[in-house]
């Protein structure tokens, strides 16, 4: 925490948001995390249909196996 001057702190503390206020900030933050959740939300639907459209062909060949641990 940084070092504030005292009449800062005081300050700081004496100030009391009114309750419309309180509604005000609670009603602003509500919005923000309501975007927030909705690009969230966009971001990961683009991110499924870019990976969806990526289809693997078979291989020619053997099929790929996984290698036996060495130990």
């Amino acid at each position: 925490m940084p070092n504030l001057p005292l009449a800062v702190v005081l300050l700081a503390s004496a100030v009391k948001l009114t309750p419309s206020q309180k509604a005000e900030r609670r009603a602003r933050r509500r919005r923000f995390m309501l975007q927030l959740r909705l690009a969230v939300q966009k971001e990961k639907a683009e991110r499924a249909e870019r990976h969806a459209t990526r289809t693997q062909s078979p291989r020619r060949g053997e099929p790929r196996s996984r290698r036996p641990s060495r130990r």
